[in-house]
């Protein structure tokens, strides 16, 4: 017996044969049991089933296994007790890997059937035969370092004294040997962080901050954070990473970079120079100078030093009634010959004109004066400086502020006719437009 132990355990140690290992476990150690049934019609022999069948096997490269296997076994040939013992080499490949994966075997060994006790030596010359042999089986992980095998194969051996025969074996194979390079008991092959200790949910990289995200998935892995933000935190709880927030202690919005805009002008308050007020992002965030107060900026104000409206590109409202009187014949005043004395027509006409001016109380008037060419030239002048004069005294003593308005005296600068003929004197004199005070709105 000592002697038959002696040669089982040379055998699993000199020689590595493929059971059920994969590329990630490359050494296994098998023990099962084993079915044996004689395929030889000239016998009468019964199927005997045995333990154990112990293997041991070392994966070599692109799927292939080689070892060794020894199986005892014992059954009835020809009504006489055969005790059954084979050992082998074994070449195997591994058809897939995974959690589940076939494979195929064939190898070369001895295989005994031992009538005779009294028989010398584990494979004696009668009884014993050289035997080639091919089969497949199945392996199922259970776990990491189990797995349970099953496999069948053909045996030949028709040396005299042995038979041709089957053989099934069912068996559980411990696994091991996996590289593991940053020790964290997770084989390289399975880790993703090969070099780096790390724990096993996480396929082998670790978890620095803690925060149930591994380092390879973690955006800030020495910061712990949420799974929303990539394991990165958040201080200020806008949603916005710290990492990536402009304003990491303040609540913003995304579209402001994690900033708020407390002013609601589109501007975020770190690049707002007036955070508190409503101003352009051209001018800073600051509001643009409004000199007149009228909410125009003074950039777009084409009145910057006059209340007015936005809609009149900030001047005052259109005095479209008063346009309409110095557009029209009311705003000519007829004096006669050689005069400035004021009308009782045109006395009227200035009442009219002083309502509407108080309705427009930001319009200011110019007063035109004009005269024939009757008499000379510095005359002219003088007289049409008077004929203004006159109607701005008028104005002024219906209510109207002087200083609104102004005068200008053109003298006979500005015929209607032409004055170089008597014909055009003539003309001149009868149309009245030549003598007269002219009023226009101040642009």
């Amino acid at each position: 017996m000592k002697k038959l132990f002696t040669i089982i355990l040379l055998s699993l140690t000199t020689v590595f044969v493929a059971n059920a290992q994969t590329s990630d476990s490359p050494w296994a150690v098998s023990l099962g049991a084993n079915l044996v049934g004689v395929q030889d019609d000239s016998v009468d022999a019964s199927t005997g089933f045995g333990v154990p069948s112990l293997s041991l096997s070392r994966y070599i490269a692109a799927g292939f296994s080689i070892g060794a296997q020894y199986s005892l076994n014992s059954l009835d040939i020809d009504k006489a007790d055969v005790d059954y013992t084979a050992i082998d080499a074994i070449l195997k490949y591994n058809i897939s890997e995974g959690d589940i994966y076939p494979y195929l075997f064939a190898g070369y060994g001895l295989s005994s059937f031992k009538a005779d006790a009294d028989s010398e030596g584990l494979f004696p010359s009668s009884g014993a035969g050289r035997t080639y042999l091919g089969g497949a089986g199945v392996s199922f992980f259970i776990s990491d370092n189990w797995i349970i095998n099953a496999s069948t194969s053909y045996r030949s051996s028709s040396e005299k004294g042995s038979y041709n025969h089957l053989q099934h074996v069912v068996g559980f194979s411990y696994v091991f040997g996996a590289q593991d390079t940053d020790q964290d008991g997770v084989s390289d092959k399975k880790d993703v962080c090969p070099e780096i200790p790390g724990l096993k949910e996480f396929e082998g990289c670790p978890d620095t901050d803690g925060d149930g995200i591994p380092d390879n998935k973690d955006a800030c892995p020495e910061e712990a954070g949420s799974a929303e933000l990539n394991g990165c935190p958040d201080s200020d709880g806008d949603g916005v990473a710290d990492k990536d927030d402009a304003c990491p202690d303040a609540a913003g919005s995304a579209e402001m970079n994690g900033c708020p805009d407390s002013d609601g002008d589109g501007l975020a308050d770190n690049v707002d120079k007036c955070p508190q007020e409503a101003g352009e992002a051209s001018n800073n965030g600051c509001p643009e100078d409004d000199r007149d107060g009228d909410g125009v900026a003074d950039k777009d104000d084409a009145c910057p030093d006059e209340a007015g409206e936005a809609a009149n590109n900030g001047c005052p409202e259109v005095p479209e009634k008063l346009i309409s009187f110095i557009q029209g014949e009311k705003s000519t005043l007829l004096f006669v010959v050689n005069s400035a004395v004021i009308s009782d027509e045109s006395n009227a006409k200035l009442k009219e004109l002083t309502d509407l001016l108080s309705t427009y109380s930001n319009v200011n008037v110019i007063i035109e004066g004009h005269a024939s060419s009757d008499g000379s030239m510095s005359y002219n002048q003088k007289l049409s400086e008077k004929r203004a004069n006159s109607v701005k005294d008028a104005l002024v003593g219906m209510g109207v502020d002087a200083s609104r308005l102004e005068t200008i005296g053109y003298g006979e600068t500005k015929p209607t006719a032409d004055n170089k003929t008597a014909a055009g004197r003539s003309a001149n004199r009868r149309v009245k437009f030549e003598r007269k005070v002219q009023l226009k709105v101040v642009e």
